[in-house]
């Protein structure tokens, strides 16, 4: 029987989940009062220029309420006359020139300790022809698709770092910018068997951390027991497999909470759905990174803290 859940915290959930939809939330006093650019729009002659928190926010209320870019720019017309706010909005076209050079950082709350890291990517859908057509068809050439590369705090649900390729890229070769992006010390990093490469290994010894990677079926040791160098944390996960199975060596690793990326994937797609709407790679890549900052700062006022319940 499949094991059932409560939420523990249901009010304080409850009252989250409606703050995510509140205008207020997204555009606060501290955002109109930054919305230009006094040294930029005060020369002579000059046209009002922007602040990228203006651009960041325009952006942000675009992918949370999932409006195209000029009914985005309509919807923050009408809430500024309601609002009797003077400043004027961008228009469509300067959002969608200025996005891609954004410099976005995604909010994450101080943490003392270090952090166990969870690692996964998902595809996310660029253009293609509809499902039926597909069916229908085939699929041809122009369907393509850009890959999410996220590393995810175990305990939190922030995400710690986001990494944008095209699909041709593997998940190991990414590895590296996910730990670089990672500011904090890292206790462990899980992820899945795509993951069991030396230079993945490489990169969290260097990190100081721990791996919980499940090396893939048939693997051989690759460090002999009697080497002196040190030895790879990886033949040491693949010996406490051979002696006890993997499905102890999951349950003394705390594998099983590499699952929460998958759950992190499912949660980003639920709320922003699995398409992008830019064409450009650098305006694709923001368009990615924005909705993983808001997808922080929603976690941040609601995540819900459940508990099996006994049936």
């Amino acid at each position: 029987m499949k094991a059932q859940y409560r939420i523990r915290n249901w009010s304080e959930y409850n009252a989250g989940l409606k703050q995510r939809g509140s205008l207020t939330f997204w555009i606060n006093e501290a955002v109109l009062e930054g919305w230009i650019d006094p040294y930029l729009s005060g020369k002579p002659g000059a046209s009002v220029y922007y602040s990228d928190l203006a651009i960041m926010t325009m952006a942000t209320v675009k992918a949370v309420y999932r409006l195209a870019g000029r009914q985005c720019q309509g919807f923050l017309e009408s809430i500024f006359e309601l609002m009797d706010i003077e400043w004027s909005v961008p228009d469509h076209s300067t959002l969608s020139r200025r996005v891609g050079k954004l410099a976005i950082e995604l909010p994450v709350l101080p943490k003392s300790g270090a952090r166990h890291g969870v690692v996964d990517s998902t595809g996310v859908k660029v253009y293609g022809e509809g499902e039926w057509k597909t069916r229908q068809h085939g699929v041809s050439k122009r369907r393509t698709w850009r890959k999410l590369h996220l590393g995810v705090d175990e305990e939190t649900g922030e995400i710690l770092a986001a990494v944008v390729t095209t699909n041709d890229r593997t998940d190991g070769a990414v590895l590296a910018d996910i730990l670089d992006g990672i500011e904090d010390e890292i206790e462990q990093v899980s992820a899945d068997g795509a993951y069991d490469q030396r230079k993945c290994y490489d990169g969290i010894r260097e990190r100081k951390a721990r791996a919980a990677i499940p090396p893939r079926k048939g693997a051989k040791i690759w460090q002999h027991g009697n080497s002196k160098a040190a030895r790879y944390n990886r033949d040491e996960n693949l010996r406490r497999i051979r002696k006890g199975g993997r499905k102890a060596w999951k349950r003394e690793s705390n594998y099983h909470r590499r699952s929460l990326a998958e759950t992190t994937m499912f949660r980003f797609k639920t709320i922003f759905g699995g398409n992008l709407n830019s064409r450009k790679f650098d305006n694709q890549a923001a368009e990615l990174f924005i909705k993983c900052a808001a997808l922080n700062r929603m976690i941040q006022i609601a995540k819900p803290i459940s508990y099996e319940v006994k049936v």
